[in-house]
């Protein structure tokens, strides 16, 4: 079930993501639009646009989730891949995303005290 679900999501993230869907929903818009006459601008004519956008709304919220999620977790890996191989990494940093907010603040200030000492070595050097 995961499996079919992410070709699915996979298959219509990159048609949604063409510009010849946009302007297909473009021509939508503009048909229900130029229709509003003939159906003297009804209640019934407003709610098919209403319920369509809402319906594909809907489901769209879960396909970009599932995208982002499926891209964050590859970035996570990449870059964890990065700080195993390279000498000078803390790999205690690999394991970052499961900190919690506060352990994340001290590892902020940490980096930004490291790049801060960098920054008046370099302006030291120069000057």
């Amino acid at each position: 079930m995961n499996d079919l679900f992410s070709r699915l999501a996979n298959l219509t993230a990159r048609q949604a993501g063409r510009a010849s869907t946009f302007v297909v929903s473009i021509l939508i818009v503009v048909v229900w639009a130029v229709s509003g006459p003939f159906f003297h601008w009804s209640d019934t004519w407003q709610l098919v646009i209403n319920t369509g956008t809402t319906i594909i709304t809907f489901l769209m919220v879960f396909l970009i989730q599932n995208t982002q999620n499926r891209d964050t977790q590859a970035l996570h890996l990449k870059i964890d891949e990065l700080i195993r191989v390279s000498v000078d990494a803390r790999n205690s940093m690999m394991t970052l995303e499961d900190a919690t907010e506060e352990q994340i603040a001290i590892v902020k200030a940490e980096l930004q005290d490291h790049c801060g000492e960098a920054a008046e070595i370099v302006r030291t050097a120069a000057g």
